[in-house]
């Protein structure tokens, strides 16, 4: 059996198939079936941010998954306001999208060229990172 200084160094190396700027399709809880892209990822606690773009404002995406926070008036020129903050949601609760169908699909990961790379599981497609595509 595992002694509790391996466990807690296991829980520090999980990896997650899931990574910022992935698009997802939240597929359980109140918002299920609503499409976003991931805002952040706490693989520690295997939680994700999911947010969806607005097209009103397209630099103020609007979070899924939302908790409304009343902010009481500070001053007396100020409104009071209910602001909408994103909640985190668990990794099993999201599903990366197909980047060639635009589906919910697992993910896999492969050897290509020497590195490992993520790709969908239902068309075999390669996910681009974030980061390459900057």
């Amino acid at each position: 059996m595992p002694t509790k200084a391996e466990l807690k160094q296991q829980a520090k190396n999980v990896k997650l198939k899931v990574k910022t700027g992935d698009s997802v399709m939240i597929i359980a809880g109140k918002d299920k079936g609503q499409v976003g892209f991931v805002a952040a990822v706490s693989p520690k606690e295997q939680k994700v941010i999911v947010l969806k773009n607005n097209d009103e404002n397209p630099e103020q995406p609007l979070p899924l998954n939302a908790a409304i926070k009343h902010r009481k008036a500070r001053t007396q020129g100020e409104k009071s306001a209910r602001i909408k903050i994103p909640v985190p949601l668990h990794v099993s609760n999201v599903m990366v999208l197909d980047p060639k169908t635009g589906e919910p699909t697992r993910i896999g990961r492969k050897r290509e060229d020497g590195k490992l790379v993520r790709y969908a599981k239902k068309s075999g497609e390669i996910l681009k990172d974030v980061k390459e595509a900057k």
